[in-house]
């Protein structure tokens, strides 16, 4: 019998393009199995999944999170600046 699939994305953005790949997974795949199906780390080398943060739907989860059908898995970059020095630096002006 053949294992069930589910259908997802991996999307991830750096400052000069962005990438969402559709892929099919087995049934109890986790995010980080899934991030490594995608092929999404061989087109943005850039990204270090022991320091990014990782979600489903803009909440945070972990790589051993199981992915449900329809899920959307965003790898986040590390923020240029801190929004809150950012907010900080524009009231002082």
């Amino acid at each position: 019998m053949a294992a069930e699939l589910i259908a997802i994305e991996v999307a991830y953005a750096d400052t000069q393009q962005q990438s969402v790949i559709q892929l099919s997974a087995p049934l109890a795949a986790t995010v980080a199995e899934a991030i490594n199906a995608s092929g999404i780390l061989s087109q943005f080398p850039d990204i270090d999944l022991a320091k990014q943060k990782v979600g489903i739907f803009s909440q945070l989860c972990s790589l051993d999170t199981v992915v449900s059908n329809g899920d959307r898995i965003e790898i986040y970059r590390p923020l240029a600046q801190d929004p809150m020095e950012a907010r900080r630096g524009r009231l002082r002006k």
